[in-house]
């Protein structure tokens, strides 16, 4: 049995003292004897280290804003920004009877040394006067890369005289990719822009009882699918999604729905806060990916709606699809038990698949986030301790006040109060309170670390992402990325638990992985003696 204590001393011993004592805070050992645990998160990685993280472009255009599919998405900057953000993160979208999809397309105005030099308004408009010629969108996003930003290009000068001239909403993102840690400061901006140009700007008649947003939910490989399926069997009406699968068109009458249901806090917790706050419309943690969280997200939600009908409707459903998928659980489930897993994935993924790999018979060993903030390991009660970086100043804060014409109080105090000791209405604990004791939590893993740990426990199952998945293979280990779910998905809700399980099962059984080394390195393929005179 490994020490977990020792092996991160062991692992920490080879950074130099000032490194030593960063990285020493970016990493823990969960034990509920101790009083309070904590870890540093969403601060600068060191340079020279070998981080998986993405910068504040991917996370605004490339995670919230890329899965709309009305709109064109303007990157400004070099062609090879848009390409990053060209269909990697796998968000599926479907047009309805009218719609228009732009997903499949990457737009960009491609700028070149003299666009630098003498800067790149004009072959920004240009490139808005092209789109709405040829492709007639509903919307314009723009999104800034590093150069416009050094450079000084106004883009929202130019977001201003494009919406006058075309009568179309233009959206100007300054997300350059240096303006936050990680991704995450992309989320901030483009929630931040969301809420204040597009969200309450046209009303909507309920088609159905129980209307709801989901938020945080970006469709990867049809997770969004999948549960969309669900919620419309049950009978929720959904008002809209942020993003995956969703069109500006539906944000804009978010705020007429009766319950936010959030998925990945770390992308959407602001607009979630913001909309309690400026409409008063609650939210909810949920968690989709799992069986059992699945069943009790759709118990906690019906509750929250306390009608007697829609429980029973939601047991009957829960049944149904439970009926449909045990027995296959069960047969993956017994070629799996035993193993373990490492987790390093985004910002809620490791905290939710260690309930689906656990549903499987894999333990969770090691667990950590990309670009997580100290909330969500700890929870958001530890938000009033956090303190702001000179990072945090680059994003500018949206203050939002309660509207007076169209806020509507939702849930009494009372009720609300009591719904909070039953499930996390406005409220989310964090992914350490649900690991056991000698779990090792990790932030910002970078790739000197991935090898150590990999080769000390080697689990059967490493859960990450593009960036280091060939890391932990080379090492015999297989990889399963849960950013984009390599080629397949659903993962999420009944039938994904299934298709997740189907994969993992055929990933950790094949014998690929006892051929890593090659023959030839271990036994002599050819033998001969050499000959000659006496």
């Amino acid at each position: 049995m490994i020490d977990n204590k020792k092996l991160l001393d062991n692992l920490l011993s080879a950074y130099p003292g000032k490194s030593m004592k960063n990285r020493k805070e970016h990493m823990m050992v969960k034990d509920s004897n101790k009083n309070e645990q904590h870890i540093m998160a969403n601060t600068r990685t060191i340079p020279g280290i070998m981080t998986n993280r993405g910068c504040a472009y991917a996370g605004c255009k490339g995670v919230v804003l890329g899965p709309l599919k009305d709109v064109v998405h303007i990157t400004h900057g070099p062609i090879g920004c848009s390409y990053y953000t060209w269909g990697t993160r796998r968000h599926k979208g479907r047009a309805k009877d009218g719609e228009k999809n732009f997903i499949s397309y990457a737009f960009s105005t491609d700028m070149q040394d003299p666009d630098i030099v003498f800067g790149g308004e004009k072959k920004l408009k240009q490139a808005i006067k092209e789109a709405v010629e040829i492709f007639e969108p509903e919307a314009i996003s723009i999104s800034a890369t590093c150069p416009v930003g050094l450079i000084g290009d106004d883009i929202n000068a130019v977001a201003k005289e494009a919406q006058e001239k075309y009568g179309i909403p233009v959206l100007a993102f300054s997300c350059e990719g240096y303006k936050g840690v990680s991704q995450s400061a992309g989320h901030h901006i483009a929630n931040n822009n969301l809420m204040e140009h597009v969200i309450g700007t046209k009303e909507r008649e309920p088609k159905k009882k129980y209307p709801i947003n989901l938020l945080g939910e970006y469709n990867i490989g049809g997770d969004g699918f999948e549960i969309s399926r669900i919620l419309d069997k049950i009978g929720y009406d959904i008002v809209s999604i942020m993003t995956g699968d969703g069109t500006l068109e539906e944000i804009k009458t978010a705020h007429t729905a009766d319950l936010n249901l959030v998925q990945c806090h770390r992308s959407i917790n602001y607009i979630a806060e913001m909309l309690e706050e400026k409409f008063g419309i609650p939210w909810l943690k949920v968690n989709f990916i799992g069986v059992q969280g699945t069943i009790e997200t759709l118990r906690n939600m019906a509750k929250y709606f306390d009608d007697e009908a829609l429980i029973q409707r939601t047991e009957e459903v829960i049944e149904e699809e439970l009926g449909e998928i045990k027995d296959l659980l069960a047969k993956y489930k017994e070629m799996c038990d035993g193993n373990t897993a490492c987790l390093f994935v985004g910002g809620s993924r490791a905290h939710h698949y260690q309930n689906l790999f656990k549903e499987i018979g894999i333990e969770t060993v090691v667990a950590g986030y990309e670009f997580g903030h100290r909330d969500d390991y700890e929870g958001r009660g530890i938000i009033p301790d956090i303190e702001m970086t000179a990072d945090d100043r680059n994003i500018p804060e949206l203050t939002v006040t309660k509207d007076e014409k169209r806020y509507k109080l939702r849930l009494s105090k009372e009720r609300y109060k009591k719904l909070q000791e039953e499930m996390p209405l406005g409220d989310y604990k964090g992914m350490i309170s649900e690991m056991k004791d000698g779990q090792v939590i990790i932030d910002d893993l970078n790739h000197y670390e991935t090898e150590i740990i990999l080769n000390a426990l080697k689990p059967a199952v490493f859960g990450s992402g593009i960036k280091d998945k060939y890391v932990a293979q080379k090492m015999g280990i297989f990889s399963k990325q849960l950013h984009s779910y390599d080629y397949s998905g659903p993962y999420a809700g009944f039938k994904g638990a299934v298709n997740f399980a189907r994969d993992i099962s055929a990933g950790i059984n094949t014998p690929t992985w006892n051929y890593i080394t090659a023959p030839w390195k271990n036994d002599p393929q050819i033998e001969a003696e050499l000959g000659g005179a006496s």
